[in-house]
Parts: C-alpha cells; structure tokens; sequence
C-alpha cells in the first residue's frame, strides 16, 4: 500500500480531512475508490490496535457466531476481512432468519452448547439469559485495560441503549441501575416513529399526523378511500405485537405495565389511562387497519407499505428506512417523522429493540469472543457499516454525526435525520424488567385480539388481563 495513500487515510481517520476530500484526492493521485476505501480500513484497523489491547493474542483460534438474517449482518460481513487482519483469528458463523433464530438460541444455551462463542441477542431476552447464568456479564472485559482497547469509547455509545442493556436480575428493578450487570453490547437499534407514503397524504390534501387522534382521523380517511388502509401496526398473538408502536404510543399517554410496590411486581395495565388509550387503539385498527391485523408481524406491516395497500406505519424506523428502497413499489415516496401520540406531550417515547451481542457462558473462547464483540460494536466498524452497509441505526453518537451518513440519509430517506434527532432523546426500554416478560407481553397481545374481535370490552378484558397476571406474578413469589 502507497505510505502517500496511506497518509492520506491516516489525516481522514483522525477527522484532518474530511472523507469527501480524502476520496477527491486520492482519485487525482491515481487510486481507485476501493484502493482508498481498503486504505481508510487499514489505518482504523491500526488505530484500534494500538489502543493498548495485543489482539493477535489468540491468533489461529476460531471462534464461531450465531447470527439472525439481518442486514445489520450483511455490513458486518462486508467488513470481516479488517476483523481477521486485527486479530489474526478465524470466524465461523450459522444464519437463520428471525421466525426460528430465537428458538436457536435458546436450545443452544439450554443445551450449555459450546458451539457458539458470540451471538446476536434483543435486550429483553437477556432477561432470561442473565438471571439464568447462561450469559456473561460483559463488565468484566469492559473494565480490563488489557482486554478493552482505550479507543473503545463506551461513553459513545447513547446512554439509553447501554442502560436498556443492563440489568441486576431483580424483577422490577430499574434498568442499567446499581449493580446491574451488562448482558449484552448495544449494536444496532429501532425506535419507533411514523413512515408515511407521501404520494398518498399530498394525493388527499393531507398534513403528515402530529397526534394518535389526528392519526386516526387521517387514516379512516384514507382507508374510507378505498385505494388503501390507513395506517399499519403489528398484530400477531407476540411480544412483538406490544413492544413496537403500541407500547411507544402507551407510554406517552402515561401507560404503565407494572408498578414496583415493596419488591412486588403489580399489573396496572387496567388504569384509566390504560383503558382510554386501549380504546383508541381498538378503534384505529378496526376502522383503518388491515382487515387480517392479527396475523400481522413486523413483514407483513412492512410489505404492505412497500407495495403501496398501506399509507403509514407506526413501527420501527428503520422498516421504513428498508421499504423506501430496493424494488419496493413505493420506493422513494416514504418520509418519515417523530411522533408524540399524546397531545399534551412535549416529546415521543419510542420503545426501542436492541439488536446486541451476548456472550455464550459456555464458551472456551471468551477473550477472542470478546475481541470479535468490541470490533463490531467499535467506532470504526460502526462508521463503516453506517456509511457502507446498511446498520441503520447505528449506536453512536460519532457516527450519527457523520457528515457522510447525515448526507446519505437526507438524500434519500426524508425526515430519517430528523425524526431520530427528535426522539433519541427519550428512547429506551420502557418495559419493566422481569423473567416473564415474553410470556406476558404475548397474553398482553392476545387480550388485544380479543378486544379487536369483539369478544370482551376493553374494560373488561384489561381488568382480567390484570387479574391473570398477577396470579402468575404470585405463583413465582414475584406478587
């Protein structure tokens, strides 16, 4: 490699020279963009090596990862080279999409399996993983100068998703509080906002929703329409139904799960807050949502707005963020915006996932697993994937400020800048902690169908929702 290039590399990677410039001028130099790209590669390779960590420490061991399709893979493995040139170790990974990835992971740690040293992992399942022993608390290798390069910068990385990835085990507790153990490293996130498909709303002479009331307002309009239904939201009997819009749009009208009273969890799903935004929910989805809404799940609400039989989505980002492009049908007509469904609040509440890494228990190759871990959630990595890939969102502040990834999302996704510089802010795990959290969120979800379905009133099915949950709470000394 050219020392000149490399020079060159070295003055971008220390923010000397903006990446702009830096590709200006080692194209007039003769190099090819990939010849410049694999140079900026190389440096902050170097750079992260020389943060006082010998990487090459397990050289020639192989360490395998469990990983779900996801695209936030694919800039992982676009980038892998860098990762065995640093540590001299090789990498060997399963892939499985998402409808059974999680039942792999648990048959694995169930098993005490040392097949799989790392794995991706949400923030809620580490709920059963940690109190279970099954994974490793990370605090251990963060805290270790030998094993923790200095140009790691955990303070990078936004305090809610650390916080929301942390926990000391004891149901109720507060997230990332005293004596919680870090279960996981943050590696992508989704907060949730409104997608919208602008064609369609200017088409109506319609203003993009600033409120849940106006929302549905807006979106029995346009499904009264007939060309499509107004907005979109997840469905399925899952924890997955609850944790998106639903429980971001519950939370700003002072929605609760549970309450902590003396150690004791209390289900206050059935207050008055509870019951008059349930209410409003139902109607939304029975007047201007899909008409088969209990079988929806994350692709289903994605696709419908990708081929245009959906206006909106109240979901995550970033399934806006994917139907805007590729060979979508309404590929370049999304926008996007931060949403305060309450109209008396200042500010959204988005409920996050968290796609992060954990680390096996029954591992033999923790250290490596660890050098793998810091790599892929580290500035550089991070920055490359943002810029080069598609890990939207990424977890750093430094990267979010990226003038590079900035231009990129103005260009081509309208609002994605601002709706996340709206909400981050107050985005965070907004559920209580607690073991049973999937099994509870999936009753939550099932009472919901019911509601829908006109087979128990919203009062009342909130009311026995509660009433079973805390039978169960007490049956496990948790009420």
């Amino acid at each position: 490699m050219s020392d000149t290039l490399k020079a060159l590399a070295r003055a971008c990677h220390e923010n000397r020279l903006g990446r702009r410039d830096f590709l200006t001028r080692a194209s007039a130099m003769g190099f090819s963009a990939s010849a410049a790209g694999l140079a900026l590669n190389a440096v902050s390779t170097e750079a992260l090596a020389a943060g006082g960590v010998d990487f090459q420490k397990h050289k020639g061991k192989t360490i395998k990862l469990l990983l779900n399709k996801h695209p936030y893979v694919d800039a992982m493995l676009k980038n892998i080279e860098n990762f065995k040139a640093l540590t001299g170790l090789n990498i060997t990974y399963d892939i499985f999409p998402e409808d059974v990835y999680f039942d792999k992971v648990t048959a694995a740690l169930a098993s005490k399996s040392s097949q799989y040293d790392a794995f991706m992992t949400g923030a809620y399942q580490t709920w059963k993983y940690g109190p279970a022993r099954q994974i490793v608390d990370l605090n251990t290798f963060l805290k270790d100068p030998k094993l923790t390069s200095d140009t790691y910068k955990w303070d990078d990385i936004y305090e809610g998703l650390r916080e929301s990835t942390a926990w000391d085990g004891k149901a109720g507790s507060k997230l990332g509080g005293p004596g919680s153990k870090q279960w996981a490293l943050p590696w992508g996130f989704e907060l949730n906002s409104l997608t919208y498909n602008r064609k369609a709303l200017d088409g109506m002479g319609m203003k993009v929703p600033t409120s849940l009331p106006d929302l549905i307002d807006k979106a029995k309009a346009i499904s009264k329409a007939g060309k499509m239904y107004g907005v979109g939201v997840r469905g399925s009997r899952s924890w997955a139904t609850i944790h998106a819009g639903f429980l971001s749009g519950y939370t700003n009208f002072g929605g609760r799960d549970f309450e902590n009273v003396g150690g004791k969890l209390k289900p206050v799903m059935n207050s008055a807050a509870s019951k008059s935004f349930h209410t409003m929910w139902v109607d939304m989805l029975k007047s201007a949502g899909p008409k088969n809404w209990t079988n929806y799940t994350w692709y289903e609400v994605g696709n419908d707005l990708g081929a245009g039989a959906s206006a909106m989505i109240y979901d995550a980002d970033i399934l806006g963020y994917f139907m805007n492009g590729g060979s979508n049908k309404e590929a370049g007509n999304l926008a996007f915006a931060g949403f305060t469904p309450n109209p008396q609040a200042k500010n959204p509440t988005p409920n996050v996932w968290i796609w992060s890494l954990a680390m096996s228990e029954f591992s033999k190759q923790k250290e490596a697993a660890w050098f793998f871990m810091q790599w892929a959630t580290h500035t550089d990595n991070t920055t490359f994937g943002a810029t080069k890939g598609d890990l939207v969102n990424p977890i750093r502040k430094s990267v979010w400020a990226n003038p590079e990834f900035q231009q990129r999302l103005e260009k081509s996704y309208p609002g994605y800048l601002k709706q996340y510089q709206d909400s981050i802010a107050n985005s965070k795990i907004y559920f209580t902690p607690q073991q049973l959290f999937p099994e509870f969120t999936t009753e939550w979800a099932a009472m919901l169908q019911q509601m829908y379905g006109g087979q128990i009133s919203v009062d009342e099915g909130l009311d026995k929702l509660a009433q079973t949950l805390t039978k169960k709470l007490k049956d496990v000394g948790l009420a």
